[in-house]
């Protein structure tokens, strides 16, 4: 007897886990995690807004990625903490792939994102004198427009064709609605469309791996040839943060390709999934803001003025 495939309007989220004490931890962790991620980036974003001194490059950039950190974890955590609160672990097939294109297109720009970030710091370091010639306001608002055009290039091509699939069933088991589960809940023909994921996603990952580490190596080079000590350790400190943020981000995602047992897998992919849509974005901040001198002056000034004015009141 063949199944109504059309029947299937909604999927079910398994979400992190099923043991109810456990699921008010998890609830408390990434309610508390959300809300640091959204002040801390939108406390930067803010920051480099008011403050004539964060107007260069770097900061309009780091602007940006602010922006994305928000997008990506706003994109999936809330959705999951209502599913938790409600008990409605269901989501409809529109918002469901409404929400993996979101969390796809911040993804993919992203990492473009952290590419350009590299390159820029590349500029900074082995060209200065070219600076702010080569990083001009028109070149810096292109440079984040391929970022989204990127991010949009990546998952158009393969959301549209899974768009047309049917399905079979209706159980996801992630926190949010992920490519992975839900081409194996459908009973079409998903090869091609897995293939077309993969390639989207190694593409995305060896490019942007690639300038990133290309990057680097002119910067490294360059510093270690700095004549100084203290020459070379504020070169190094003007990338510090950055190189955190990167080693984080690539290299959680290199779990993702390192082909774990089926067992594993699932588990494997939500702790992945859980690092860089919920802890990396409230990490961020703070690591942008604790070793970068100017951020923290501007934040120190900006709060006095702050606290002067409610005086004033």
């Amino acid at each position: 007897m063949m199944r109504n495939h059309s029947a299937i309007t909604i999927f079910t989220i398994l979400g992190l886990t099923n043991d109810p004490q456990l699921e008010i931890a998890v609830f408390v962790f990434l309610f508390i995690t959300y809300i640091l991620s959204v002040i801390g980036n939108l406390t930067i974003i803010t920051l480099i807004l008011v403050d004539s001194h964060l107007k260069t490059a770097m900061y309009f950039f780091l602007q940006n990625f602010s922006f994305l950190e928000i997008s990506i974890t706003t994109s999936c955590v809330p959705t999951y903490l209502y599913m938790i609160s409600s008990g409605d672990k269901t989501i409809t097939i529109k918002a469901c792939f409404s929400q993996i294109f979101f969390i796809v297109l911040f993804a993919a720009s992203d990492f473009f994102l952290l590419a350009v970030m590299s390159y820029d710091r590349y500029v900074a370091i082995c060209k200065p004198l070219h600076y702010v010639t080569i990083m001009n306001n028109r070149v810096c608002r292109n440079l984040i427009l391929c970022c989204w055009i990127s991010g949009l290039l990546i998952i158009l091509p393969p959301l549209g064709l899974t768009l047309h699939l049917e399905f079979c069933d209706f159980v996801i088991d992630h926190f949010y609605c992920d490519a992975s589960p839900i081409l194996k809940n459908s009973c079409s023909d998903t090869w091609f469309i897995e293939q077309l994921v993969i390639v989207c996603a190694v593409l995305t990952f060896i490019m942007t791996f690639m300038c990133v580490l290309l990057s680097y190596m002119y910067i490294i080079r360059t510093i270690l040839r700095l004549p100084s000590a203290q020459q070379r350790k504020k070169a190094f400190s003007t990338c510090s943060s950055h190189m955190i943020v990167v080693s984080i981000t690539y290299g959680s995602c290199i779990f993702i390709y390192i082909k774990p047992s089926a067992k594993d897998e699932v588990s494997i992919n939500k702790a992945v999934s859980l690092l860089t849509t919920s802890v990396a974005p409230s990490l961020n901040p703070f690591i942008y803001t604790l070793r970068n001198k100017q951020v923290k002056q501007s934040f120190h000034e900006t709060f006095k003025r702050i606290a002067f004015l409610l005086k004033k009141c």
